[in-house]
């Protein structure tokens, strides 16, 4: 088991890194959007939570700012039809924070708002999770996590009759040509611009 991943930042983008650890050896590590906003510059430090999913053609590594988003991650991978692909873009889109809320909620219509996510997808995420989230504390006095203007400016474009997914390309678009730490409204415009062809 591989739990942590720490080292220097080889390589990034938008969904991965590579970190080369102190022993030589560098490990690839598939991201959410948030973590791609909080790393450091490359050669620099960078500390990762990490997840290790075998399969019969691949070992796959996933990387996370946080045990608690982590620790969602794995709780969606328990869920139903839930693959680590549609795991990370349900922690990509929403947080972890935010989706844990979500689905303490039922909260169907933001489930929905992640692509791939129909409403029969959404419920059953709701059956298979909501009771296990007891674990969990969600404490809203928390600094909004990194990846949440993100997550707003995704939110702003659907709001303007973008696709999710079309909003999401546009929001990473944004953010790999120097967006990164902008507020949310800066975002949001840089986002509407790359989405505009501009």
């Amino acid at each position: 088991m591989i739990a942590e991943v720490a080292g220097s930042l080889a390589a990034k983008e938008l969904d991965r890194v590579t970190v080369m650890t102190a022993g030589g050896v560098g490990y690839q590590l598939l991201i959410p959007l948030g973590v791609f906003e909080s790393l450091p510059k490359l050669g620099e430090r960078v500390h990762l939570h990490a997840h290790l999913v075998v399969r019969d053609d691949a070992w796959l590594l996933f990387g996370f700012a946080t045990p608690f988003e982590r620790r969602v991650f794995q709780l969606l991978l328990t869920a139903n039809g839930v693959g680590p692909a549609l795991g990370l873009a349900l922690v990509s889109h929403l947080t972890a924070p935010r989706l844990v809320q979500a689905l303490r909620d039922r909260d169907v219509a933001t489930l929905q708002g992640v692509p791939r996510v129909g409403r029969k997808k959404a419920e059953r995420l709701v059956l298979d999770l909501a009771d296990k989230l007891d674990e969990l504390e969600v404490d809203g006095t928390v600094p909004r996590p990194a990846g949440a203007a993100s997550e707003d400016a995704i939110r702003a474009l659907v709001s303007l009759g973008y696709s999710p997914g079309d909003a999401e390309k546009a929001v990473r678009a944004a953010l790999e040509d120097g967006g990164r730490g902008l507020a949310t409204h800066d975002l949001i415009r840089r986002a509407l611009a790359t989405a505009a062809g501009r």
